[in-house]
């Protein structure tokens, strides 16, 4: 991604672990990266955010998902990490929108880091198998309901 010149949003929902990133980031490409969280004041995280957005050297923002989960746009983003995962779909969700607002011109990326048979790893196939079955009813639409029979409506709405 940065030698491609795009720039990356990575969140963490740990501040130890932002702080982390933020070090091997600096480490790693000699960049300086700014950590967006909750222990900052409003003026600061005004400056992160504005200094991101127009400044083509700031490749890299680490967002606590809790800090960012709102009001933010961060269309400079062409790629969103999700480095530790939120057990709820719906904030990660919201995280992921940072990038997705009026003015993104890219398509953006969404990678989400899972280790392997890991406790994560299994929380994550029973989000996703939820997430799925989510989708087919509200895809689906209402209709769904008029598609049953008479007995199939009593047993959904019997109670025993």
């Amino acid at each position: 991604m940065i030698d491609a010149g795009q720039k990356a949003i990575i969140f963490t929902q740990f501040t130890k672990m932002g702080e982390l990133l933020k070090y091997w980031c600096h480490k790693r490409y000699s960049m300086d990266v700014d950590f967006y969280h909750g222990g900052l004041g409003q003026k600061e995280k005004s400056r992160i955010v504005d200094t991101f957005q127009n400044d083509r050297s700031k490749k890299i923002l680490i967002l606590s998902l809790r800090a960012a989960g709102t009001g933010l746009n961060l269309t400079a983003a062409t790629n969103v990490i999700h480095y530790d995962l939120w057990w709820n779909p719906a904030v990660e969700n919201q995280a992921t929108d940072r990038a997705y607002r009026i003015g993104q011109k890219h398509n953006v990326n969404v990678y989400r880091l899972i280790c392997t048979n890991t406790f994560e790893e299994k929380i994550n196939e029973i989000i996703q198998s939820k997430k799925e079955l989510t989708e087919l009813t509200v895809n689906a639409g209402e209709n769904w309901i008029g598609d049953l029979s008479n007995r199939q409506l009593k047993e959904l709405f019997s109670v025993e």
